[in-house]
């Protein structure tokens, strides 16, 4: 039995880190929740809005292997000093490998004054082919 509650602990404290701020959007970001399922994203990437940008905050390495089409690479240690390339006008769907990340530079960038954005998730979610290269 106390093997079960450990068990259960750990698998809820994954899912605190992993996953769970999916959706999350910052006070302005609202009217992003239509491109949080993967085919609302699609849509997007395949009808871009000049006015929403689709950033990946992992490393760029990881960019480079493989993203959503569209994305922009801003990896989470360079995005505080990248402020200046990241216009407070756009709307910004961050994403990682599981939303954990994302959520961490939203955090950051909202104490910068950003408030047009939504915590997409893990880019594990993109059911089709992820582009490669820069």
């Amino acid at each position: 039995m106390k093997k079960l509650l450990i068990l259960a602990l750990l698998i809820a404290g994954f899912l605190l880190i992993s996953g769970c701020h999916e959706g999350y959007t910052a006070s302005d970001g609202a009217t992003l929740k239509q491109y949080l399922t993967p085919e609302g994203l699609q849509k997007l990437t395949i009808n871009p809005n000049p006015n929403i940008w689709i950033i990946d905050v992992r490393s760029k390495k990881m960019f480079v292997k493989g993203h959503i089409p569209s994305a922009r690479s801003f990896s989470s240690s360079t995005v505080m000093d990248r402020l200046s390339e990241l216009p407070k006008d756009k709307y910004l769907i961050v994403y990682c490998e599981t939303g954990g990340r994302a959520q961490a530079v939203i955090n950051k960038l909202a104490k910068n004054g950003y408030t047009r954005m939504m915590n997409w998730g893990g880019y594990t979610r993109w059911k089709w082919e992820l582009k490669q290269g820069k």
